[in-house]
């Protein structure tokens, strides 16, 4: 009986272990460093000073993310750099002045997650710090494009990553990413993309970052099928074109 006890005690242990490192994801999957100035566009998103979520520069002032990345607390924004290490060297870390959530956003499975973040002051871009345009036409993409995802999320390895990791994805056709789902149906106005040959993409704490196809980007990272481990990686993003003339609205608007 003892053993039994000790047993099932070890396999708890070993589980929550199990859970806690990650294994079921939370990273870059098969992902590298990202080369120096390069990707200066990437931004972490951190409530009271630790990182949530990725997100990206689309114009001096605001910052592009997804809405469920919305948490309570003091958010503010680290661009600038790829290493968000608290004992970093010259951190750059910008208060956001406003959160402007998508007003049509309940839940990341009914859609319309995505979020711009205005900053309390407009960025000099020539410093260390650049945009990244977002398309300006519906040019659906082919199966087979080269595109990247980067962030800072932790891996089984380390609990906290401040190394920005990237890698490469191609984008799922939709009817391919319903099959490979199975949970439903797929809200409107979102792309696939991820391993689905290479085992490689982005997990969880990769949430908010962009889908960066030919210099663009132009997709949302916003949920996945829960587990990264899966012999083939399914992201869902927020398509951002169907959000242009919004984007546009609360940028010309200023707020």
């Amino acid at each position: 009986m003892k053993m039994s006890v000790a047993y099932g005690l070890l396999l708890s242990v070993a589980l929550t272990s199990f859970i806690l490192t990650g294994t079921f994801g939370a990273d870059i999957i098969n992902g590298k460093k990202v080369k120096k100035n390069s990707m200066l566009y990437m931004a972490s998103v951190q409530i009271n000073g630790k990182h949530t979520c990725g997100g990206f520069l689309i114009n001096p002032s605001y910052v592009l993310t997804a809405a469920h990345c919305n948490k309570s607390g003091n958010m503010t924004v680290i661009l600038g750099t790829h290493n968000i290490s608290p004992q970093g060297a010259n951190l750059k870390r910008y208060p956001v002045q406003n959160r402007h959530k998508h007003p049509s956003y309940k839940t990341v499975k009914t859609g319309n997650d995505i979020m711009l973040l205005k900053l309390s002051k407009k960025l000099k871009t020539d410093k260390g710090v650049k945009t990244i345009k977002i398309p300006s036409k519906d040019k659906p993409l082919k199966p087979k494009t080269k595109c990247q995802v980067a962030g800072w999320g932790q891996t089984e390895q380390e609990n906290v990553v401040n190394d920005l990791l990237v890698t490469d994805v191609s984008p799922i056709n939709s009817s391919t990413c319903q099959t490979m789902w199975k949970n439903g149906h797929l809200p409107n106005n979102v792309l696939c993309a991820g391993g689905h040959e290479t085992k490689s993409g982005a997990c969880q704490g990769d949430l908010g970052g962009p889908l960066v196809c030919s210099g663009t980007a132009v997709g949302i990272f916003s949920f996945d099928k829960g587990r990264c481990d899966y012999p083939h990686i399914l992201n869902v993003y927020t398509e951002i074109f169907k959000f242009r003339r919004w984007i546009n609205e609360v940028i010309k608007g200023g707020a």
